[in-house]
């Protein structure tokens, strides 16, 4: 009896049995748990490294889209640079030429009027291409974009815009400038001119007065006729001196002529002399094959003249 109480014993323990099931189904839902929990876990930092990923990828879109229309904005800049610089060019050649055109004393109004017109179309030029700085300025200012070297390079250009805007204005006051004294420089030598003008009419004037001289040849008869000589052979009734009183005389029984172009007082008679009084050594009688004097030859027309201004000459056939 003892015996088979002691074998009962032996083989039966359900407490332990139980006790161990138990803590197995704790350790598997613990593990459940975890594996439920790490899930979530895992799951949600995947949708976290998703999302980031999405938003870092964005990002660099936008990133790179706003690099793309920076440098875009920026070759466009750099174009319109290289516009206006190569205008700053052309305006600053066409200034020297002009410059050099108007340092001419001796330009023509129709020069300054081409001169004038050639610096109105720089002035456009200038106009137009600060018009184009202003845009740049007002562009950099609403992109947002800053970089030093942009505004300074826009600066510097609208310095030599606005110098070769200064000097197409001083160049086109000192062509005015020298319009008025050239005026005033063309008033005084108009009035110079006609002063000398004047002058010259004077002196011409008095020296073909001067020069001024009369001469008449004929028979006797003929001079007496005319008044000039008397039946005593004197000259107007002044004697046998075979003198003129010039002031008694009427000009228009004679030729008048220059005494520096006429040299010669034709005769084409057998015999001559001169009524008039002339130094012998200022003249020659000159014949021809005939042996009739031909003409009487003035060899010193000061010498001849220096008496009296008038010549009568007596012909004898």
């Amino acid at each position: 009896m003892k015996n088979e109480d002691l074998n009962s014993s032996k083989s039966y323990s359900p407490p332990a049995s139980q006790g161990g099931r138990g803590f197995t189904i704790a350790l598997l839902v613990a593990l459940a748990l975890v594996l439920i929990i790490g899930g979530v876990v895992l799951s949600n930092n995947h949708k976290k490294r998703v999302l980031e990923a999405r938003n870092f990828e964005s990002q660099r879109l936008y990133m790179a889209t706003e690099l793309n229309q920076r440098d875009s904005i920026i070759n466009e800049w750099v174009l319109a640079f290289n516009e206006i610089e190569s205008d700053i060019k052309k305006i600053t050649e066409r200034e020297n030429m002009l410059s050099l055109q108007s340092m001419n004393p001796e330009i023509t109004s129709d020069k300054k009027e081409e001169i004038l017109k050639e610096i109105q179309l720089i002035r456009e030029m200038i106009d137009q291409n600060k018009k184009k700085i202003a845009s740049l300025n007002s562009q950099l200012r609403n992109s947002g974009i800053q970089i030093a070297s942009l505004q300074a390079r826009i600066d510097t250009l609208d310095a030599h815009i606005a110098q070769r805007d200064r000097d197409m204005e001083s160049l086109k006051m000192e062509l005015v400038d020298r319009n008025f004294e050239i005026g005033q420089l063309n008033e005084k030598v108009g009035s110079m001119e006609i002063a000398v003008a004047q002058k010259d009419t004077q002196i011409s004037q008095q020296t073909a007065e001067m020069n001024k001289a009369f001469i008449v040849s004929g028979t006797y008869k003929d001079l007496r006729d005319k008044g000039l000589l008397t039946k005593e052979g004197g000259v107007l009734g002044l004697g046998k001196k075979e003198s003129l009183q010039e002031n008694s005389l009427n000009d228009k029984l004679f030729t008048q002529i220059d005494i520096t172009e006429t040299r010669t007082i034709p005769v084409n008679s057998k015999d001559a002399k001169l009524v008039t009084e002339h130094p012998a050594n200022s003249y020659e009688m000159i014949k021809d094959d005939a042996e009739k004097i031909a003409y009487i030859e003035i060899k010193d027309p000061a010498t001849f003249w220096k008496i009296s201004k008038y010549a009568v000459v007596e012909v004898r056939n």
